[in-house]
């Protein structure tokens, strides 16, 4: 049986705005509402632990109540005709929950912990809250198992070679300028169809074709053609 086709599809904070969930960047988004250093650093942490607790427990009801949407969706279908492989900047689950088998949270996942004294310790907690009290078996409290700003990406060369082999790349919701994971849509091979869906486009990388619309409402009609194509 021939392998199937390779896409790799890189998503950002878009694709999860249009289920609800608050960017950083908009005019509203969660930096208008708490500082950066305030809640995203090892410094914040440091010094106000529970603040920072109290901002991802927000967060994590705000995935809880979140739902995915028809770009989400329309990603899981692609792995009938695909070998997908999504590597997202999102913290949220909403890929994992519309059913697509493969992905790479490069900046962590808000529905698990991890240790602060061994970071290899990471446990799901799915959408319940991290006390201050909470301990990993090493006897060290628990934080949230994001990236925060200073710290180095998660599973960058797992990520990075899925879209260096791809016959295909999607790019969703991101405008990539947050490095060095917006770096990846520059590792895509030259022969390979690539896409770029979303309403922020300061620039266009070399050789993407640019959808400026909502992905909820551009890429299924991507992917229903992706999916005719291979079939034809």
């Amino acid at each position: 049986m021939d392998k199937k086709p390779k896409i790799a599809v890189l998503t950002g904070a878009g694709i999860s705005a249009e289920s609800g969930l608050s960017t950083f960047r908009d005019s509203d988004g969660l930096w208008e509402k708490y500082p950066v250093y305030d809640v995203a650093t090892p410094e914040a942490w440091s010094k106000n632990p529970a603040l920072v607790l109290e901002f991802y427990n927000q967060r994590r009801r705000k995935v809880a109540e979140a739902k995915p949407n028809a770009a989400h969706h329309a990603l899981v279908e692609l792995e009938s005709a695909y070998d997908v492989t999504i590597v997202t900047q999102n913290v949220d689950d909403l890929h994992e929950r519309a059913g697509s088998s493969q992905v790479i949270h490069v900046h962590g996942l808000i529905t698990q912990a991890r240790s602060t004294k061994d970071p290899n310790l990471i446990f799901d907690i799915r959408y319940n809250n991290i006390g201050l009290d909470d301990r990993c078996p090493l006897g060290s409290p628990l934080r949230p198992h994001i990236v925060w700003f200073g710290e180095s990406v998660q599973h960058f060369e797992e990520g990075a070679a899925s879209v260096e082999t791809a016959d295909k790349v999607m790019v969703i919701g991101t405008s990539l300028t947050v490095y060095p994971a917006a770096g990846m849509a520059d590792l895509a091979r030259p022969e390979a169809e690539k896409v770029l869906v979303t309403l922020e486009s300061d620039f266009i990388p070399t050789g993407f074709i640019h959808y400026p619309q909502k992905a909820a409402e551009i890429v299924p009609s991507i992917v229903k053609d992706w999916i005719a194509g291979i079939k034809a």
